[in-house]
């Protein structure tokens, strides 16, 4: 999305903050010093267990009132309307990518902005001159998942935390990311400002590289693949796939897997890990 038009004095630079933890008590003061570069734009997340430096939220860190009037934009692809709502936390756009939750079946490709009238007039101008319209089909998806979207998110959780309460109790495991554990949100921020940790968890294999692609191969039920949010349960080994070609700083540990979790009985989601534990301590 250009964001040149937020400011005509301003340049179309997003500046996007990948290092400020959500209680960092000086985040503040980083976001006033990123937007010292001529943005248009201020680009937050909110706290998820993938395995990476977690990144700023609209809502405690005081990112709102720091960026001024400078249009702060969240992107809500991984909590969903569900579990958090940054419009009433003073965000001025809340982005998603329909293709994930909001779908919910991976059968589709979207995008979505929640704003106010003032800006979808803006992107409406933008959308007429790049062609950026759903097509019949994927518009036909998105309204069916919207349907179950609020049933699908809880289960999709509670399932979340089944499994990652599971994994804390297994030795092939050197870590567990997903913030509705207390460790992973220890200053209580992803607590008070969402209504729920969501479905996507991460977990790093203390055997390291070859371990986590192990594991990847050996799962029978869970799908080896990058996308989330859907009915079905994914994992992917973010170095083996996503982060392979990315610099060693920019990625995640060698050994951490993502999952999203699906509808699947959580049970069989259990079990399927496992075996596969076991296939890859059997190997040695």
């Amino acid at each position: 999305m250009s964001t040149g038009s937020a400011r005509s004095s301003r340049s179309s630079r997003v500046a996007r903050l990948e290092a400020v933890s959500l209680g960092e008590p000086d985040a503040a003061v980083v976001v006033h010093f990123a937007l010292q570069r001529d943005v248009g734009a201020q680009h937050v997340e909110h706290r998820r267990g993938e395995g990476r430096t977690e990144t700023a939220s609209s809502g405690d860190v005081g990112v709102v009132r720091a960026a001024g009037d400078v249009p702060v934009m969240v992107d809500n692809t991984f909590a969903t309307p569900v579990l958090q709502q940054p419009l009433a936390l003073g965000a001025t756009l809340s982005v998603h990518s329909a293709t994930k939750f909001m779908g919910g079946h991976g059968d589709l490709m979207g995008g979505v902005v929640a704003c106010d009238e003032a800006w979808a007039s803006r992107l409406r101008q933008v959308r007429a001159i790049t062609g950026a319209l759903l097509s019949p089909s994927n518009a036909y998806g998105l309204h069916r998942g919207l349907q179950t979207l609020p049933i699908r998110v809880k289960a999709q959780q509670e399932g979340a935390r089944a499994v990652a309460e599971w994994l804390l109790t297994r030795g092939e495991v050197d870590a567990v990311m997903w913030p509705g554990l207390p460790q992973f949100d220890a200053d209580g921020v992803a607590a008070r400002q969402m209504a729920g940790p969501g479905s996507v968890l991460a977990f790093g294999m203390a055997g390291g590289f070859d371990a986590a692609a192990a594991v990847t191969s050996a799962c029978r039920v869970i799908v080896h693949a990058v996308s989330l949010g859907g009915v079905d349960t994914l994992m992917q080994h973010p170095a083996a796939l996503t982060h392979r070609p990315v610099e060693g700083d920019a990625k995640p540990s060698q050994s951490v897997l993502r999952l999203s979790v699906g509808l699947e009985d959580p049970a069989d989601l259990i079990a399927d890990l496992s075996q596969a534990f076991d296939a890859v301590q059997q190997r040695g």
